[in-house]
């Protein structure tokens, strides 16, 4: 399999006056979860919706494979984003939501999951809200892009259903570069092939864990 790189470089973005993300730079590989940590306001969330291209930043550069892409359209088949909030309406099927998403050379193996098999025949309003994080991040993964960048996963799921999780995206890094960020730590850094902390709007590339402790994001015995 061609390894692919994705590379967001010199990523500015300002709000009121405030920088809300500086000179940021992201090099992201196939086979690469890269995990993204920091407090509420940091700029996380942000950054994401920067590169998938859905927030315009006052300057960034991202490139594909060497291949710059200056519009968002450009990224629709290289990047697929899973938002923090719900996006599938409530009174779909969740059959139809996934037919309406998922190839059909690829429904069969689809079905096999075993937990989409129990919620098959469900309408959407009708799921938990791990089943239907689950249903949503499986979408995501499943799409054709080469990338996917994942906002607060595993925001309200219980520990069993945040292992399924992270084993679906374990299974997908094989074949994609992923991008995360969630406010659990202990997930993030277990998951995690790279660490990156945003502070200020600020990207700081850590060479080991403690770094978080080291510039103040979590405290001596947290890791």
């Amino acid at each position: 399999m061609t390894k692919s790189i994705l590379e967001v470089d010199s990523v500015q973005k300002k709000h009121d006056g405030k920088i809300i993300v500086s000179d940021v730079y992201l090099k992201c590989e196939t086979k690469d979860i890269i995990g993204i940590l920091g407090r509420n306001g940091s700029g996380k969330s942000t950054l994401l919706k920067i590169i998938f291209g859905i927030v315009t930043a006052d300057f960034k550069f991202v490139r594909v494979d060497g291949v710059v892409k200056s519009k968002t359209s450009d990224l629709l088949n290289e990047i697929s984003y899973l938002p923090q909030e719900n996006f599938i309406p409530n009174l779909f099927f969740v059959k139809k939501a996934i037919g309406l998403s998922v190839a059909n050379d690829k429904l069969q193996e689809f079905y096999e999951d075993e937990i989409i098999q129990t919620i098959l025949n469900k309408k959407i309003n009708q799921l938990s809200g791990g089943e239907l994080r689950y249903l949503e991040i499986k979408l995501i993964l499943n799409k054709n892009s080469k990338f996917v960048l994942l906002d607060e996963p595993y925001n309200g799921l219980s520990p069993i259903m945040i292992d399924k999780i992270n084993v679906l995206v374990t299974k997908y890094s094989n074949i994609k570069g992923i991008i995360i960020t969630d406010h659990n730590y202990e997930n993030i850094i277990k998951i995690s092939t790279e660490l990156v902390l945003m502070k200020e709007g600020k990207m700081h590339h850590l060479r080991d864990r403690s770094e978080l402790v080291e510039k103040g994001y979590l405290k001596v015995g947290m890791i």
